[in-house]
């Protein structure tokens, strides 16, 4: 570790001398006294080294995390009607990233590779299955705990470390208190937030993301086993073969408490998923949206006062803009784009907030400040009134649930003062991995040299101090399956993109799977392609026209050398335990958590104190 410092002249010169002391001494002892005067030395070297690098040492970081927002939702990306200035002033102040990807076009898996720097498919959290996301609370996969996320580095570090808003990356294992994949056994003192996630089903009046998909399996079952007990009966009433009667009531009684036990899941779907916890305890089941974007602002701001005397992480996972849409009366019907753009206005806001507090205790010059979204926004999002409940993803093709740029290509925003440059825009390639090597080195810590790390330090990039990201080839899953890969030749400015297979659209001259609310990423959902489509996105961002041999004269050797990079990825890949399997993602009884009892609707309202919060006022 001390080996890789830099040295000024006058250590340098400290150092020689105290090495050819050594040299001269006779006597075992005062070898030792120079060897400790050469350590403190270097020590002190690096010390001094980390202060002048950056201008202060262990920096605060406040990392904002958007759901499902649109890169063409924000003014610093183009949008006109839409109100941010708050997010619009970290462009302002710091650098814009116009080709930021996020790991994965689906919440959970992006946000385990955001947390560990690490594609998804490396932890087990990309699934292999239709459903990519966690959907219940008392389901057992999660984020597995030999995972290293820059939260537990941080926190050796002597960092103060929080997580407000949005987890969705599993609670528990075996038993309704193990809490093993709780933010609290992934390296953050303090939580206050949902484990899941924000979903329709949370709030009265939006409707159901499972009711017309759990409608149209409840009916095929039904159909299937009337059409099995009237066989049985009929072929036991002509004699053909005898079924025990009580054999068939046994069954029968299995499938109806089975029946009972999913028509009560379901009806109880939002006192049994949609809670806020802070740290292990439940504090308000079912979620209540009064003011909440509002609560998690004041637990933000709290945080920060409680720690604005040493280093601390502060990650604020807002729910804006996922559906249930919601909306304080301060912004509700402001906003020239309904509540979809009532919501995003309401979280540049809170952004805004943030800002304040930090230049408010003189914290701006010593902490990096991060904005982005976890994938781009959820385009087939439509109200059951017919109202507009996505975002917008600019000129950029598709949406949440695919890799076409629309759904991947998200908003990176980052400010810190008198260490980045203000006002400054970076083409490269960039990902959400890249926070975790930038801000884990920030600190003073080791990244891990046991697994492999996929994102890079973007701090020589933003310092202006290289032009060229590391990213030469970025891999993009839909779910496990290798979908697409992005190439940026060192010597070139094109950014080639190919894909192995595209979902199918419905209706087929839409941008969306309106049909299924998501694109899926196997089977029927897709069509494969061979050879891959071809994509120059210098030249095509909007994925247009798929380039042929007939309009790009090199398409086979590019192709050819994608497919090396494809096969030196794979094999870099590992056996893991697949933590989204339907194993994991099942609804499990003996794992619910409920705050008061079953009999009372697990309700409680442990937070009605914060329902009118202060917020900081400057």
């Amino acid at each position: 570790m001390l080996s890789g410092c830099h040295t000024d002249l006058k250590i340098n010169a400290a150092l020689r001398f105290s090495a050819k002391a050594m040299l001269e001494e006779s006597t075992l002892s005062s070898c030792r006294k120079k060897m400790g005067v050469l350590l403190f030395l270097t020590v002190f070297q690096c010390a001094i080294n980390s202060v002048n690098t950056y201008g202060v040492s262990n920096p605060n970081v406040v990392l904002l995390i958007a759901d499902d927002l649109g890169i063409g939702d924000l003014g610093c990306y183009g949008n006109r009607t839409l109100r941010t200035p708050n997010i619009d002033r970290l462009a302002k102040e710091g650098v814009t990233l116009t080709q930021h990807i996020a790991a994965s076009p689906l919440c959970t898996p992006s946000r385990a590779a955001f947390l560990t720097g690490r594609y998804p498919i490396r932890s087990g959290m990309a699934a292999f299955s239709r459903v990519g996301v966690f959907l219940f609370s008392a389901s057992s996969g999660g984020l597995p705990s030999e995972e290293i996320t820059f939260s537990k580095l941080l926190k050796q570090r002597g960092y103060a470390t929080a997580l407000i808003g949005k987890w969705h990356l599993g609670m528990n294992c075996e038993s309704n208190n193990d809490f093993c994949h709780h933010p609290l056994s992934h390296g953050f003192d303090y939580f206050y937030g949902l484990t899941v996630t924000n979903l329709r089903d949370c709030k009265p009046g939006h409707g159901s993301v499972f009711l017309k998909g759990v409608q149209r399996y409840l009916v095929i079952l039904i159909q299937i086993l009337g059409v099995t007990v009237v066989s049985v009966a009929v072929v036991h009433y002509i004699g053909f073969f005898k079924v025990p009667f009580q054999a068939l009531g046994l069954c029968l009684l299995i499938i109806s408490i089975s029946l009972a036990v999913l028509i009560f899941f379901f009806y109880n779907f939002r006192h049994l998923n949609c809670f806020l916890m802070r740290d292990h305890q439940i504090i308000q089941q079912p979620l209540s949206y009064e003011n909440l974007t509002q609560r998690l602002t004041t637990e933000a701001v709290r945080f920060i006062e409680r720690n604005h005397n040493a280093p601390f992480l502060l990650v604020l996972s807002y729910l804006h803009v996922h559906t249930a849409l919601y909306a304080s009366k301060m912004f509700r019907g402001k906003s020239r784009h309904g509540l979809y753009g009532d919501a995003v206005e309401e979280m540049d806001w809170s952004v805004g907030q943030m800002l304040d507090v930090l230049e408010n205790y003189n914290l701006s010059s010593r902490s990096l400040v991060y904005f982005s979204s976890d994938q781009g926004a959820h385009i087939e999002e439509i109200s059951s009134s017919g109202e507009v409940h996505g975002g917008c993803n600019g000129i950029y093709k598709g949406g949440k649930s695919t890799n076409w740029e629309g759904g991947i290509r998200v908003p990176g925003l980052l400010r810190w003062p008198g260490v980045i440059q203000a006002g400054t825009y970076i083409d490269d390639p960039t990902s959400n991995m890249d926070i975790f090597p930038t801000i884990v080195k920030l600190a003073g810590a080791q990244l891990p040299y046991d697994r492999i790390i996929d994102g890079h330090d973007l701090m020589p990039l933003l310092q202006g101090k290289v032009i060229r990201s590391k990213h030469e080839f970025l891999f993009h899953y839909c779910n496990a399956y290798l979908n697409a890969v992005r190439w940026h030749p060192g010597n070139s400015e094109s950014v080639w993109k190919v894909f192995f297979f595209t979902p199918n659209f419905t209706p087929e001259d839409s941008s969306g799977c309106y049909d299924s609310h998501v694109c899926f990423c196997y089977g029927g959902f897709v069509t494969h392609h061979d050879p891959p489509l071809l994509f120059d996105l210098s030249r095509d961002p909007e994925e247009k026209v798929p380039l042929t041999p007939e309009t790009e004269s090199r398409f086979y050797e590019i192709l050819s050398v994608m497919q090396l990079a494809v096969d030196n990825h794979t094999r870099s890949l590992q056996a893991v335990s697949d933590q989204l399997s339907w194993n994991n993602l099942v609804w499990k009884p003996w794992l619910q958590l409920c705050c008061s009892s079953f009999s009372q609707f697990c309700y409680c309202d442990y937070d009605s104190e914060n329902s009118l919060p202060e917020v900081y006022s400057g």
